[in-house]
């Protein structure tokens, strides 16, 4: 094959032409395929946190009641399990997705399950701790889909 760049003859299993170093047909490839498997790996992970966050939200819930504080921390836990679960499912679906919108919308449920954890660690400890983990999916989700190039 010869690279459209600079014209030099390269091996059709290159993922870089040897001469000038852009990326061939198949090394375009392999970048979309780690940033799909890697959707997917956040997906299925945030799905099972989800469960964790539902345990433990529950549990600060029981407790803020039973303490009488007035704290919110096991509702705002819930949400944030809520929302992790929904961008999972959502991340997991459209993995292979060629839209950038449809890759970022994940990402937008991240980062709005992690506002939900502003300020709400004084009962729930691990709260905020979930929220930044949240924010950081979210951010994955939001970066790949700013590297694709169709809305």
């Amino acid at each position: 094959m010869f690279c459209k760049e600079c014209g030099k003859e390269y091996s059709e299993q290159a993922a870089f032409c040897p001469g000038c170093g852009s990326p061939t047909p198949n090394g375009q490839q392999e970048k979309k395929a780690v940033w799909s498997s890697g959707r997917l790996i956040i997906s299925v992970i945030s799905m099972v946190l989800c469960l964790l966050i539902l345990f433990q939200s529950c549990a600060a819930g029981i407790s803020n009641a039973l303490q009488d504080n007035g704290a919110t921390s096991g509702t705002s836990g819930m949400m944030l399990a809520f929302c992790m679960l929904l961008a999972g499912i959502i991340g997991a679906v459209t993995r292979k997705s060629k839209s950038q919108i449809v890759t970022m919308l994940p990402g937008a449920f991240y980062w709005f399950g992690s506002l939900m954890t502003f300020g709400t660690g004084s009962t729930y400890g691990d709260l905020p701790i979930w929220g930044g983990v949240s924010f950081f999916f979210g951010a994955v989700f939001v970066a790949a889909g700013l590297k694709m190039k169709k809305f």
